[in-house]
């Protein structure tokens, strides 16, 4: 299938209205969740028997979320600050896990399409170099779809400890402002048990 074509299946679109927008990140995600799912030839977790850790931040986790069905609320979705396209997924039943990341010279933007993020960035674009931009973006999308898994990504089975099934905690009101807290997110200063947000607060 062409990128195009992928785009238009109802699988993608999910991502796509998830997301908000098309963009590489959006397919790099997709195609990792794509690659994961089927190495680990499981299918999509209706509850937790999936687990995905993404080790950053940016598009490519919302499809993840949205094709693995992993979630922050399932404590199935886990989070690493390592600024990496990196994603490890492993299932509970099988006991299997792969690790999938990017390779380096996977998906690289031209001269003209890195002057241009930049300039997104800075908002300093102008109305012909945004949507000059945009066209950039979304080939870059196709390429993503198209271009081989094997091409894209380093795939290998990993090792990995299984986190425990989510838990439900009891929520008490923080000693200072009073909001309801995660019991086990309180801490104690001074006699006071108190959320973090109250112990990070700097003095008035």
């Amino acid at each position: 299938m062409t990128g195009e074509e992928i785009v238009r299946t109802d699988e993608f679109k999910k991502c796509l209205d998830f997301h908000g927008h098309l963009c590489p990140g959006l397919s790099i995600g997709y195609r990792a969740a794509k690659a994961g799912l089927e190495w680990l030839a499981e299918n999509r977790s209706a509850d937790e028997e999936m687990v995905a850790i993404v080790e950053n931040d940016a598009c490519g986790c919302d499809a993840v979320q949205v094709m693995t069905g992993c979630t922050f609320g399932k404590g199935n979705f886990i989070f690493k600050d390592h600024g990496k396209q990196v994603f490890t997924f492993f299932g509970r039943k099988s006991g299997k896990a792969v690790r999938v990341s990017l390779k380096p010279d996977a998906l690289a933007p031209s001269e003209r399409h890195r002057d241009l993020i930049q300039k997104m960035r800075n908002k300093e674009a102008s109305e012909e170099e945004q949507e000059e931009f945009r066209s950039l973006h979304e080939q870059g999308s196709y390429v993503v779809l198209e271009r081989p898994a094997e091409e894209l990504f380093k795939i290998e089975p990993t090792q990995v400890a299984f986190p425990p099934h989510a838990r439900i905690h009891a929520s008490n009101p923080c000693d200072r402002c009073g909001e309801m807290t995660m019991a086990t997110r309180l801490e104690e200063v001074g006699g006071e048990k108190i959320c973090r947000d109250c112990k990070e607060a700097k003095p008035s």
